[in-house]
């Protein structure tokens, strides 16, 4: 996974220095590091261009105004030698471990980089932008944008009305507006109102006296209540019924409600977030929801985009739900370039939530394994493995990297008829200068048949231990003697579990 960007890194010890610096040039990112007077002074330059900073051990330096000076470039902290609370810093993305992982430095720096694109739209990130970044992972426009708006409402006390899909992470979105408020220290209190019968949805949300109806043994404090100084999410708000609508209007217009079995008012200070996946607009007009309702709700309305909408995003979601879900099954997962590309050409009809359950599936049946196509339920293919007659040669194109002769795109080619007749698959090219090695890989087929998975996989393995051999472990060198990139081939080493040694 690559990234980009100026990264500044201020560090005394010079090893650890170089460490680092190793690290982040492998994903990517332009390193300035050495002596660190000399790095501080790339702040102050006319043309300075920080993107990111990694503020390691560094004498006598005030990390704190560093941060509040420079509120544009995304901080990450590598030091446990820092007494000031940094906790205030907006653009502070995280702190990297003393002996940091693959995972825990992809998540960071896809923080800074959300962090940069939300400073690119708007220069007013509040305290709590690091905060939300973690909380609604993206890039995009689209989630870039609903991040802005939750900054821009959250310090109010106006009602918020969000919309979108099942499984978009609206509930997300409600909790990071209550986070991000002045009402942060009081409770967040989530009602979803279509999963309670309508006859007991006015005792959940406003409580009830002794007596009030059979079975009401003692009195209960209801939902309101409970969220007095905080924040009510009503979720799925167009399932409220109308007599119930009618009573949470009176609430919203005059801050006071009154138990069941009771006629004594209750101040409520409260605010109130809805949430919705279904056309509110169409249901007034059809007049099943009440119009002045809607229009009290819909003060400050919040589109949370389905994710066929955010397909750049996937990589990033999959990548933190990686870590989510991985902490807790204690194991780890990374996927192929083809498996992203499969997944980003996936509907998603549940969204977010459909990914997350996804990726919670892969970790427990591949933990820290590769998952490449063939590893992904068969819904999540799209048929393309199945139904595709070139899927062989795709497959011999992934392991050797070498382009096949007649992969161009066929706009007339008919699948129904090209499965119903033998295919006439071109001979692999022979490179010149090499038709010995290129033999090599031709045996001949016998009528028994072979696995030719397992013999490609052999010839990789093989390959790949000749070339460490020549380079005397040094996995730059082997991938220049394969023909590949340095990253493909520490992939391959990881998944056939194989160690460079020097």
């Amino acid at each position: 996974m690559k990234f980009s960007g100026n990264l500044l890194i201020l560090e005394k010890d010079s090893q650890k220095r170089q460490s680092l610096e190793t690290i982040f040039s492998f994903l990517g990112l332009v390193c300035q590091s050495g002596d660190v007077a000399d790095c501080l002074s790339y702040f102050e330059a006319e043309d300075s261009n920080v993107d990111f900073c990694v503020l390691g051990d560094v004498d006598s330096l005030e990390y704190k105004k560093l941060l509040k000076d420079h509120k544009d470039t995304a901080f990450l902290l590598c030091t446990t030698n820092c007494k000031e609370d940094l906790s205030t810093c907006s653009n502070l993305m995280g702190t990297i471990s003393n002996d940091p992982n693959y995972d825990e430095i992809i998540s960071l720096l896809h923080y800074c980089q959300s962090f940069r694109t939300m400073r690119k739209y708007s220069k007013k990130s509040g305290d709590g932008a690091a905060a939300l970044i973690k909380m609604l992972v993206g890039q995009g426009k689209a989630i870039t944008n609903v991040r802005r708006l939750i900054e821009q409402v959250a310090s109010t006390d106006a009602s918020v009305l969000i919309l979108g899909e099942s499984g978009t992470g609206k509930e997300v979105v409600a909790r990071a507006i209550h986070e991000l408020s002045n009402r942060k220290n009081k409770a967040f209190v989530p009602v979803n109102c279509g999963a309670i019968p309508g006859e007991l949805l006015e005792s959940e949300l406003f409580g009830h006296e002794k007596g009030a109806f059979t079975g009401a043994i003692s009195a209960h404090e209801g939902r309101f209540e409970l969220a007095e100084g905080g924040t009510i999410f009503l979720d799925e708000i167009g399932d409220m019924p109308l007599q119930m609508q009618v009573k949470l209007l009176r609430v919203l217009q005059e801050r006071q409600f009154e138990r069941v079995g009771s006629n004594k008012p209750i101040k409520a200070d409260v605010r109130v977030i809805a949430a919705t996946h279904q056309n509110l607009e169409k249901m007034v007009e059809e007049k099943t929801f009440r119009q002045d309702l809607f229009y009290r709700l819909n003060v400050f309305p919040i589109d949370t985009p389905p994710l066929r909408d955010r397909t750049d995003d996937i990589p990033l979601l999959v990548q933190e739900l990686v870590n989510r879900h991985g902490k807790e099954k204690k194991a780890s997962i990374r996927f192929t370039q083809r498996a992203m590309l499969q997944l980003m050409s996936c509907p998603w009809p549940g969204n977010v939530r459909e990914l997350s359950n996804l990726v919670e599936r892969l970790l427990i049946l591949h933990p820290n394994e590769i998952v490449d196509v063939d590893d992904l339920p068969v819904s999540y293919r799209g048929g393309k493995l199945e139904d595709d007659p070139y899927a062989e040669r795709m497959a011999l194109l992934d392991s050797f990297s070498v382009p096949l002769p007649g992969d161009e795109v066929q706009e007339d080619f008919d699948v129904e008829e090209a499965d119903s007749k033998p295919i006439d698959l071109p001979p692999l090219p022979v490179i010149e200068g090499e038709n010995d090695m290129a033999q090599a890989f031709m045996p001949t087929l016998s009528p028994e048949g072979i696995n030719l998975k397992d013999m490609v996989s052999n010839i990789e393995i093989n390959m790949i231990k000749q070339a460490l051999g020549q380079s005397n472990g040094v996995v730059a060198k082997a991938s220049e003697i394969l023909g590949l990139r340095r990253t493909t081939l520490v992939e391959k080493m990881k998944k056939y579990g194989i160690v460079a040694s020097n």
